[in-house]
């Protein structure tokens, strides 16, 4: 929008050129979402606690985390969905058809999560969407996008499995790349959500994902760093580092209000967003596995819940004194801030050992 029209005097004013350099924009989409998350988080929490738009607290968790817990407002993901649609669409080339996948993406699941919470807080439980309704949800969004992707994509690498660390290992999935992205999808928008239990502890995981991911869709996106790295090059990706920028921004600017103790959380409004937009990232730029290693921290969180819904039914008994595994750590009596900072160092780890892939093979 305000990239197209400051590019039109280009010719009449030759610094606006600026602003076709990608990394340029980038930045000013980074720095735009935080400031645009910055104005509106403090009056949108004081309405959101005026109105007791406050989200049922599981009641089997430690006392301790009850009572701090309850009485916090919910659907703070409406703050940074806001903070980076709206930068995405400041700064981003709105005829990159990657773009408007992106943003279909990041609405919709948005809004299956913002039913979601709304039915929660409606009910006072955390029942919220009957789960049946809320898979297919995800289902229906998760494959429109796909199909816009099949349609609009080079099929030559979209329907392409690449292997980190190995140069030449590529699958080509054919059509069981649909059931296969499908579970990207769905499976990363419900693993950030199942890690949203803590103050703080999804959202700087997401933040180092978003920009990981910003850095590997401009290498993917550049001809001379593609080649230099041995990655599949593919043509218009790096405007997606635009997108990726955004949610930086905006998660950056929501830490300050869910950082401990959080005056918000971001509800599944946010966590399945964010977890969708991500995995549809990795996709477009053919890093789904690298995502699984950057996001370790949501593959661990999820695992663990499958492992105690498995042990369970099979032997009526559970691994963990309670799942997601932060929830056990809790249990086992650590401070929510020790758990917290802990599983951020491990998320930087992982991030680091993701972006070491793009040189090690």
């Amino acid at each position: 929008m305000l990239y197209s029209f400051l590019t039109s005097f280009i010719d009449s004013f030759s610094f606006l050129n600026v602003f076709k350099y990608l990394t340029f924009r980038t930045g000013l989409s980074l720095m735009t979402s935080l400031i645009i998350v910055f104005v509106i988080g403090g009056p949108l929490i004081k309405v959101f606690s005026k109105n007791q738009i406050t989200g049922p607290i599981r009641q089997d968790g430690p006392i301790d985390h009850i009572i701090k817990k309850t009485g916090t407002p919910t659907m703070g993901g409406l703050i940074i969905i806001i903070g980076m649609i709206l930068s995405t669409l400041l700064w981003a080339d709105l005829k990159n058809v990657f773009v408007w996948t992106l943003i279909f993406v990041a609405l919709s699941l948005g809004l299956l999560g913002f039913i979601d919470d709304l039915l929660k807080i409606k009910h006072e439980n955390s029942r919220g969407l009957n789960s049946k309704l809320k898979f297919f949800g995800q289902f229906i969004i998760s494959l429109m996008a796909i199909l816009i992707l099949i349609k609009f994509s080079n099929h030559d690498y979209l329907f392409n499995l690449y292997f980190p660390f190995f140069k030449n290992l590529i699958l080509d999935m054919g059509i069981f790349f649909i059931p296969f992205a499908l579970f990207v999808i769905i499976g990363s928008s419900n693993a950030v959500n199942l890690t949203d239990g803590l103050d703080g502890l999804a959202t700087v995981p997401v933040m180092l994902v978003a920009l990981s991911f910003t850095l590997i869709s401009y290498v993917v996106g550049n001809t001379i760093f593609s080649e230099y790295l041995q990655l599949q090059y593919i043509p218009d990706v790096g405007e997606i580092s635009v997108f990726c920028g955004a949610i930086v921004g905006s998660c950056l600017g929501f830490l300050w209000f869910n950082a401990p103790p959080a005056k918000i959380f971001m509800g599944d409004t946010g966590s399945l967003s964010l977890g969708g937009s991500l995995a549809a990232v990795a996709i477009i730029v053919k890093h789904e596995i690298v995502l699984a290693i950057i996001g370790g921290l949501f593959v661990l969180e999820t695992v663990s819940v499958i492992i105690q819904v498995i042990s369970f039914k099979l032997t009526g008994k559970r691994v963990f004194m309670m799942a997601p595994i932060h929830h056990h750590f809790e249990k086992k009596g650590w401070a929510e801030s020790t758990i917290v900072i802990r599983f951020w160092i491990i998320a930087i780890i992982l991030a680091l050992i993701g972006l070491a892939t793009l040189k090690l093979r």
